[in-house]
């Protein structure tokens, strides 16, 4: 049985990295076969998943021998962390290394729906001509993003942002008023409320908490600019789904992008519930995954997982 066990896709030249120093089985799909990830871990002394593996329950009592779960990705919500701190098994985030990716998602999103001229390829190559129904876009330069969250990925978004010409403002409870972070980003800080009211386009940078659920509902969404953009590639429920929708189909918000979701994948009410909506982007909870974070991201992983092991004498 392997010492490493990954469940989902990781670089293969980081999983050839591993596989070269432990036993190690890598099969991506073991995440969608529940008795075979039961077998798989009960033998295992390191875990590697990304967001769709849940680390608790019945896959933790089969894993006995746990020592670390290495996370492709920083989203802790798919791990128990109070059952692996009370087993100390050590649970560690890819931090930092999808923070490019995610920051280019939300501008390149944010402009795509600003501008609102790139679904018109089937009606041009038909020979039409929507010059003038497409010709209301806005410019990003002198908007103004309102970040919830001002952590890691919130300030690379904001560098971006600055550098296209927008305002930056931010809402984040855990970072003072006179921390210099606010002048180095040419950032300001505001209340939820302030932000919700001021912003042309809001991004989520959230972790999923009690508190922070459905933090953007309906009331919230109602206070929000007439045009105004929503993004959310944090943690779904994040927004009240449903909402949105209303919103979006009443005209009052300009556009959003959801790269993630209460549920995921979407199936039955909640894929209906986006059906024919307009202006909105959906993405399967990829804003941090490309060829380049994927790379840094298993990297990283490699280095947290065999520390751990050696740490523990596994």
């Amino acid at each position: 049985m392997a010492d490493i066990v990954i469940t989902e896709f990781m670089d293969e030249a980081a999983v050839a990295e591993l596989a070269a120093i432990r036993d190690t089985l890598y099969d991506p799909g073991l995440v969608d076969r529940p008795d075979d990830l039961l077998a798989a871990a009960a033998a295992c002394r390191a875990l590697i998943v990304r967001n769709r593996t849940q680390v608790r329950g019945a896959l933790l009592a089969a894993a006995s021998r746990l020592v670390v779960v290495g996370r492709l990705g920083v989203g802790l919500d798919n791990i128990d962390l109070d059952a692996c701190k009370a087993r100390s098994i050590v649970v560690c985030p890819a931090t930092g290394a999808n923070d490019v990716s995610v920051a280019e998602y939300v501008v390149a999103t944010a402009m795509l729906l600003l501008r609102g001229a790139y679904g018109s390829t089937a009606a041009v190559a038909a020979g039409t001509w929507p010059r003038t129904a497409l010709g209301e876009g806005r410019e990003t330069s002198g908007r103004t993003l309102g970040l919830v969250g001002f952590g890691a990925i919130a300030r690379e978004t904001a560098r971006r942002a600055t550098a296209l010409g927008m305002a930056v403002v931010a809402y984040d409870p855990f970072v003072p008023a006179n921390d210099p972070v606010w002048d180095e980003l040419s950032a300001a800080p505001r209340s939820l409320d302030a932000l919700i009211a001021e912003a042309d386009v809001i991004s989520l940078h959230v972790p999923m908490t009690p508190q922070t659920r459905n933090m953007i509902d309906a009331a919230a969404i109602g206070r929000m600019r007439k045009g105004a953009i929503l993004i959310n590639a944090a943690r779904g429920g994040v927004v009240d789904e449903a909402a949105l929708v209303a919103a979006l189909r009443a005209g009052t918000l300009g556009g959003a992008a959801l790269d993630v979701f209460e549920a995921e994948p979407l199936k039955g009410d909640a894929a209906a519930l986006f059906a024919g909506c307009p202006n909105l982007v959906l993405t399967p909870h990829i804003a941090g995954v490309t060829q380049e974070s994927n790379v840094r991201v298993s990297g990283v992983t490699v280095v947290n997982v065999l520390r751990e092991l050696v740490r523990a004498g596994a």
